[in-house]
């Protein structure tokens, strides 16, 4: 009786192109989401720094939403909206800014949008 022995050869070419492949695809995915905490925590700083500086300029009695677009500019976001709600004491600034996500995915959100709040400091 003659035993038929398949050749095992090549086999660990074709299961380090499947691992190659997964990690590939699990680093691109992490970039992703890296990408966007990034663009989420920049958004957030933009818009608390926008919101504490427009506070300030109203309290100083400047312009609140001009200062708050300036700021929301120089830290690279673009404002949303800016509202002013409230007296000379008692007020609140709430700011919505938005900054870019750099992604190239298609059908991913373009932009990451963060909202803060901000008052007389007592």
């Amino acid at each position: 009786m003659k035993r038929i022995v398949r050749s095992e050869r090549g086999s660990a070419s074709v299961l380090m192109t499947g691992i190659v492949g997964v990690v590939v695809a699990l680093s691109s995915a992490a970039l992703l989401i890296a990408g966007y905490a990034l663009s989420y925590h920049r958004a957030r700083s933009a818009a608390d720094l926008s919101a504490l500086s427009g506070a300030a300029a109203f309290q100083q009695g400047h312009d609140a939403c001009g200062q708050v677009g300036q700021t929301a500019r120089q830290n690279g976001a673009r404002v949303e909206r800016c509202d002013l709600v409230g007296d000379a004491v008692h007020f609140v600034v709430t700011v919505r800014v938005s900054v870019a996500a750099r992604t190239r995915m298609p059908q991913l959100p373009r932009k990451v949008v963060a909202e803060a709040h901000a008052g007389p400091v007592r």
